[in-house]
């Protein structure tokens, strides 16, 4: 068993559960050395008068010839997965990644595209079309379960199996593809229970924002 790690980059209808996670900033409180909690969960605000400032002071003057770094937008990351989990849609500001359960596209233990698996790509290839993307990476996933040799086999083999159908739909766009199987690495839910080895059992489609 592998030590899990961080998801590689690395998604599909918008029916439930939006998570968006934004970058964070810390901001710092002058003055605060006797606020403290008590059972209220909030902090008891201080009546001490702030610290005066010398706006003339040369420490908070730029040095000459210096200037302001140009602004910068926070990553923001998306996540949207339907009630079922069959379907999972991540947005960041510079990528899409969708990404489909192994269960709706293959049998148990099985690299084999189900009846249903054409839909459900074709889906994909249609984002791909309207973002005009070019570069697609295209992932599989297992869960810990067997042996991690054979779950690195069995996700290539699915996410070979997701490319071709993709390289037949978007033959026109001219896109290049990265195929690559993981096994059990980067799971996204816990392998302690079926439906977060469910979730990890996956082929994930990602590729740049227009």
């Amino acid at each position: 068993m592998r030590t899990p790690t961080a998801s590689p980059t690395p998604r599909v209808r918008a029916r439930a559960a939006v998570t968006v996670l934004v970058g964070v900033v810390s901001l710092g409180l002058v003055g605060g050395a006797d606020a403290h909690a008590d059972d209220d969960p909030y902090p008891t605000p201080n009546a001490a008068a702030p610290v005066k400032l010398d706006a003339r002071d040369s420490d908070l003057k730029l040095p000459e010839g210096a200037t302001l770094a140009a602004p910068k937008v926070l990553d923001i990351k998306s996540v949207v997965e339907d009630l079922s989990g069959e379907e999972r849609r991540e947005e960041t500001n510079t990528d899409i990644t969708m990404a489909l359960q192994a269960e709706v596209l293959f049998g148990k233990d099985s690299a084999k595209l189900s009846e249903d698996a054409n839909a459900r790509i074709a889906a994909i290839a249609a984002e791909i079309k309207a973002q005009d993307a070019r570069k697609v990476r295209v992932f599989g996933f297992t869960d810990d379960l067997g042996t991690s040799e054979h779950g690195d086999v069995l996700s290539k083999k699915r996410a070979d199996a997701v490319h071709s159908v993709l390289s037949q739909q978007l033959s026109e766009q001219g896109v290049s593809y990265e195929i690559r199987g993981y096994g059990e690495d980067y799971p996204i839910a816990n392998n302690a229970t079926e439906e977060g080895r469910k979730k990890n059992r996956r082929v994930e489609v990602s590729f740049p924002r227009s």
